[in-house]
């Protein structure tokens, strides 16, 4: 029992707001006058919205803006805002550093839709397709599990005062565990064991490199004020324990998407049963569309594997060229890289674009939704679900089958 007490005393230790804003004071963010104060009291009041009069339940923005060296300075910048939520709110606010402001900006966007667009494509079509398909199934359960177990638990956003809000993209969803936390600490580790032995680096360099992007990452959410210490932390071990569990079946998985004749009807429906479940979870919050999407391009990347594998189409490198090394690296090889990336994105996004115009007015149609306003649309399930699922899935799919497909079509391969 007194173990359980000083487990839940350190629990709360690492959940206080304070903990957080003391860390932002440390990076030299500083929230707008009275900010101060209202920390030394402990209250809670609403966030001052473009240096006006206080507004409610208007957090920060997202960057809302970076200092320079030297004296503080203040600015105002629009935050990046969520279309569905319409949250708002470029609180004006310092910082001494602008560089802490860019690498941790930086940190965090290794955990959104931008790095992963990036990231998976170009670990595909350039690197080692073998270890790509890996790493997605490894993020699609990280990121399902994290996503459903926030809306279980339900814990709220750091408080605001005292904490300095940057960022409001992900304002609408609960706290615990940090998910960005959690694809920063599984990404560079699955990475790290996944790659070591096929391809010929140091082992030192791996363990800092994934150190560097895990410590970016954590330390960048409670610098945004999203996040407290303990949902960061709770974020990384969760992520590990994942990481334990299917480390060792990623192989069956990859072999059954490929290999099974009936996988992509398996694949699919479990991905939307999947998705199903974790609408049900809670009231609506972007966290389930995020969920759908997920599960989403997991599936189309799973199918496109399948129908790549049938249709003899290889993608990973042969045998006999292992391991791998990036010593063969040449301004020609770089140049064919960048180009199959700028390429396969701009299809992607086309993808991407063309799935949501077509989507969101057929489901509206089809559960007689009113589609007038788009935003309140998409708060359904019977829209958000199938437009995030098949939109994404399609996405998935092209970048396993339709790219690399267009590449051998235009002598990219």
């Amino acid at each position: 029992m007194a173990l359980c007490r000083r487990l839940a005393r350190l629990a709360a230790h690492l959940q206080d707001p304070r903990k957080v804003a003391a860390f932002q004071r440390l990076c030299g963010v500083e929230g707008p006058s009275g900010w101060a104060d209202a920390e030394q009291r402990g209250g809670v009041r609403a966030p001052v919205v473009n240096g006006g009069p206080p507004a409610a339940e208007h957090p920060a923005g997202n960057g809302s803006v970076p200092g320079g060296a030297g004296p503080p300075q203040r600015w105002r910048r629009r935050p990046r805002r969520n279309s569905l939520t319409e949250e708002d709110g470029s609180q004006e606010f310092s910082t001494r550093s602008r560089f802490l402001y860019y690498l941790f900006s930086l940190g965090t966007e290794l955990g959104n839709e931008l790095f992963y667009i990036l990231f998976f494509p170009f670990c595909i079509w350039n690197l080692d397709a073998w270890l790509g398909r890996r790493l997605i199934i490894i993020w699609v359960w990280v990121m399902y599990l994290g996503q459903c177990t926030k809306d279980v638990i339900r814990w709220p956003r750091p408080a605001s005062p005292p904490v300095v809000k940057l960022e409001v993209f992900y304002n609408s969803e609960y706290s615990m565990p940090s998910t960005h936390a959690m694809s920063g600490t599984a990404i560079p580790l699955a990475l790290l064991l996944l790659s070591y032995g096929r391809w010929q680096y140091p082992l030192m360099f791996g363990l800092i490199l994934a150190f560097c992007w895990c410590s970016l990452v954590c330390c960048s959410r409670i610098y945004m004020g999203m996040h407290s210490i303990l949902d960061v932390i709770a974020g990384f071990l969760y992520a590990i324990l994942i990481l334990v569990v299917f480390h060792p079946v990623v192989d069956l998985i990859d072999n059954f998407n490929l290999t099974y004749k009936y996988a992509p009807l398996i694949i699919i429906s479990l991905h939307l049963a999947l998705g199903i479940f974790s609408f049900t979870l809670d009231t609506w919050s972007t966290s389930r569309g995020d969920t759908a999407q997920i599960l989403g391009c997991g599936a189309g990347v799973a199918c496109g594997s399948h129908i790549n594998y049938i249709m003899g189409l290889k993608l990973d490198p042969p045998p006999d060229t292992l391991p791998l090394s990036l010593s063969s690296l040449t301004v020609t090889v770089f140049g064919k890289a960048i180009l199959r990336l700028l390429v396969g994105v701009i299809v992607l996004l086309l993808t991407k674009v063309a799935m949501k115009k077509a989507t969101i007015p057929l489901a509206c149609k089809i559960f007689c939704i009113p589609h007038d306003d788009i935003r309140k649309a998409r708060q359904r399930m019977e829209v958000e679900l199938p437009y995030r699922y098949i939109t994404y899935g399609m996405v998935g799919f092209s970048l396993m089958f339709i790219v690399p497909c267009l590449f051998h079509f235009i002598g990219l391969s």
